[in-house]
């Protein structure tokens, strides 16, 4: 008994793990930016204006559910920058929208993520790679 139920606990942890590893890998992959858009995941996008590797602004959106919600976000990039943006009641069915603004050049390959909250738990987590 007791090696039956050690075998289900080895699969079902190499299970997790296989699952763990492929949502690592898709959200290392991502997009790249070599200009303007919009990415998403989930609940949350982010849209950068600005083409190459410089971002003056960077807007991020979080779509509510049928419930009020307090919602936020924090947006960063993998060199170092990092900005948390504004905490608002957001009325059911309601997208908060907020705005970050790095104003400056990154190295291409830099990784640019944003990760929306909604009432404390995280809701999506796109990432975009910015390019020439």
């Amino acid at each position: 008994m007791r090696d039956t139920m050690r075998a289900a606990a080895k699969k079902t942890f190499a299970s997790l793990a296989a699952a763990v590893a492929a949502l690592g890998c898709v959200i290392a992959v991502g997009q790249p930016a070599a200009a303007d858009g919009k990415w998403c995941n989930n609940s949350v996008c982010i849209e950068t204006y600005d083409s190459g590797t410089y971002l003056g602004r960077v807007e991020v959106s979080v779509v509510n559910t049928n419930q009020p919600n307090r919602i936020s976000a924090r947006v960063w990039t993998t060199n170092g920058w990092s900005a948390n943006t504004k905490v608002e009641d957001v009325a059911a069915f309601r997208t908060y929208r907020d705005q970050a603004y790095p104003q400056r050049h990154f190295p291409a390959g830099t990784r640019l993520c944003a990760e929306g909250f909604r009432g404390g738990a995280s809701v999506g987590l796109p990432c975009v790679t910015i390019t020439d």
